[in-house]
């Protein structure tokens, strides 16, 4: 009976082994782990000395991005890169109020990754820790620490909007050397300083707008048990911007015209990015129906009438520079319908993003004058007709 019992005891005691073959990592994580290191290959060898130096209080957070990294990364990130990465993320949350209510499974994915799309894998955190905890020492709650680095992040970093950048997959010091990046790279750089100091974030964006002009990208906060949008250039709150109109239209079962959220953690379905097309690593949510359905909130909110019009406003330079992103001009404007006063606004400029554009409600087939100040300081003015569709107004400077 006595060596039976060895036996069994025995027995238990390697099974027990075999189940936690990575101290101090929960049980979901083991078998993916393994996985990860058969696919690293000799890269293995950094993915087990991160592992094996994790703080224990840390090692979840570790067993998670060597869970469900990329091939790419299982083969190429190295141990001090995944330390540190860890490390902050996890220091950010023992440090900021709202970061300790953030739910483990949103903490995992939207704070501790170290990567939003495709690009380039940078050692960012630490910097970005550094940079904008000033912003957020004096802030009590998660709205205010949004909305802190949000109107912080393009003085901190020194990056604007511009057609002109390297590629639209910018990792942060890319966009940073050249001080200019596409929304793609925008929306990079603040959702990684919004994680930076524990506010979960995730790139947001469609391959498409539903009339086929073109891609956008943006970012999402999750804050109160949700998420809601913003960007680079914040609008004057959460869930408010131009683009709500076109997001509102997007096309839930269209690959290209729907709405996508990142995800470092697999979900079933992949991000489709325009620059890219054979890549299906980035993870995604399709979340059209969020921005449906904020939409029609909006359209509820404002009478139906089918009696008005868009017209869109754009000042750039002059003829000859009227493509780019930088030849536009931002300058205030008035809008008359004979010689009462209706509208005023500020056109967009060199550093927004080209889909962002002055729009205005007016009544169909009728006749207006838009004012505007010109490059000589001369007052000028335009006539325009409008008739039963938008219209699309360009002015120029000189």
């Amino acid at each position: 009976m006595k060596i039976k019992s060895l036996l069994v005891l025995l027995t238990l005691g390697l099974s027990a082994c075999t189940g936690s073959k990575y101290a101090g990592v929960p049980k979901q994580y083991q078998e993916l782990i393994s996985q990860s290191m058969q696919t690293a290959g000799s890269n293995a060898k950094e993915l087990k000395k991160a592992l094996k130096q994790t703080p224990t209080t840390q090692r979840e957070g570790m067993a998670f991005l060597i869970s469900y990294m990329p091939e790419r990364d299982a083969k190429a990130l190295t141990a001090d890169f995944l330390l540190e990465n860890v490390d902050y993320a996890y220091k950010a949350r023992a440090e900021f109020p709202w970061a300790k209510e953030v739910p483990n499974d949103i903490f995992l994915n939207d704070v501790v990754a170290y990567v939003n799309l495709n690009e380039k894998r940078e050692n960012w955190r630490k910097d970005f820790y550094e940079r904008f905890k000033k912003y957020v020492a004096n802030c009590k709650t998660m709205r205010e620490a949004i909305d802190s680095v949000n109107k912080n992040v393009r003085d901190e970093l020194l990056v604007d909007y511009n057609t002109k950048r390297e590629k639209p997959d910018q990792a942060p010091y890319e966009s940073m050397r050249q001080h200019m990046a596409s929304c793609s790279g925008l929306s990079i750089l603040l959702t990684d300083a919004f994680r930076a100091v524990g506010i979960p974030s995730r790139v947001a964006g469609t391959p498409a707008w539903y009339d086929d002009r073109g891609n956008h990208n943006w970012n999402e906060v999750w804050i109160d048990g949700k998420w809601r949008f913003t960007e680079y250039y914040p609008s004057e709150d959460l869930d408010k911007s131009w683009f709500l109109t076109d997001a509102g239209k997007a096309i839930k079962e269209d690959l290209r015209k729907a709405i996508y959220a990142a995800s470092f953690k697999p979900t079933g379905s992949y991000f489709p990015l325009v620059w890219d097309k054979d890549i299906r690593y980035v993870h995604a949510e399709n979340v059209t129906d969020r921005y449906t359905s904020l939409y029609r909130a909006q359209l509820s909110a404002t009478p139906a009438d089918e009696q008005h019009v868009d017209l869109r406003v754009m000042v750039f330079k002059d003829k000859e520079h009227a493509e780019n992103s930088g030849d536009r001009v931002a300058t205030n404007l008035d809008v008359f319908k004979g010689e009462e006063k209706l509208f005023g606004g500020r056109s967009t400029g060199a550093t927004q993003d080209m889909n962002d554009v002055l729009t205005f409600k007016v009544e169909k087939n009728q006749s207006y004058t838009v004012k505007f100040t010109n490059g000589k300081g001369e007052l000028e003015t335009k006539n325009v007709e409008v008739g039963d569709q938008t219209t699309t107004l360009k002015l120029y400077m000189k």
